[in-house]
């Protein structure tokens, strides 16, 4: 398993979350890219948040900086065109070692904000309504849907789901339950 994949931290700290889900192709809202259909609900889309006195360009942002505690390293992510890809490259020398423990609730509080802050995602939410949503990964180069999404296999999407889940439930109840995240 990659250093990076977060399906072990998923086992061992969220096994609510870890699951093979399917899902009926005809009856999914499913979005890969912040321009096509329902791209809103990706990390990706430009919904700018603000979290603690900072402004975010997006969700991926605010997430890929929770990563770290290191101020420096924080502003360089911050500060990145790509910050997935920046944070990528501090991980195995300065991830926090408490990551695993809290990521699904820092994906959580992410998502909490853009629902409070975004009129436009609660609308998109709203519609979404009486369908599934899905992370829909069938593009991507490897075999698998990672942890937070789905792969196409005929009439089906299959796999984890985790961010279409989360969506989901926040698109449910209004709100995630979240342990807070420092």
């Amino acid at each position: 398993m990659s250093f990076y994949s977060v399906a072990p931290f998923i086992e061992k700290y969220y096994p609510q979350y870890y699951t093979i889900e399917t899902y009926p192709v005809t009856e999914c809202v499913p979005f890969c890219k912040v321009k096509g259909g329902w791209g809103i609900f990706s990390n990706f889309a430009h919904t700018p948040i603000q979290y603690d006195g900072v402004t975010y360009k997006n969700v991926e942002q605010l997430f890929q900086m929770m990563k770290f505690t290191d101020i420096e390293v924080r502003e360089k992510v911050y500060a990145a065109t790509n910050p997935k890809m920046t944070a990528k490259h501090f991980e195995k020398t300065h991830r926090r070692n408490d990551w695993g423990m809290i990521i699904v609730d820092a994906m959580k509080q992410c998502l909490q904000l853009k629902y409070e802050q975004s009129e436009e995602f609660r609308k998109a939410l709203k519609r979404s309504k009486g369908k599934y949503i899905v992370e829909d990964q069938s593009s991507f180069k490897k075999s698998w849907a990672d942890t937070w999404g789905v792969k196409r296999q005929g009439d089906f999407y299959v796999g984890p789901n985790l961010m279409g889940r989360l969506l989901m439930e926040l698109r449910d109840n209004g709100r995630l339950d979240i342990r807070e995240v420092e």
